[in-house]
């Protein structure tokens, strides 16, 4: 379960990374990690604020 997550978030990582590098730069997989995590981190943020609404 945990790894389809983590597919899921290294192809819309690898998605916005392709936007900017091209996917045969030797940088990719790091340019692919860093946008992976700032995906991670905004559905993170969407729950939390999703949550703190839902409790008011």
């Amino acid at each position: 379960m945990i790894g389809l997550i983590v597919r899921i978030l290294l192809a819309l990582g690898g998605g916005l990374a392709a936007l900017f590098v091209a996917r045969d730069s030797p940088n990719f997989g790091v340019v692919q990690g860093m946008l992976t995590t700032v995906v991670l981190v905004c559905l993170v943020l969407l729950i939390v604020l999703w949550r703190w609404k839902k409790d008011e």
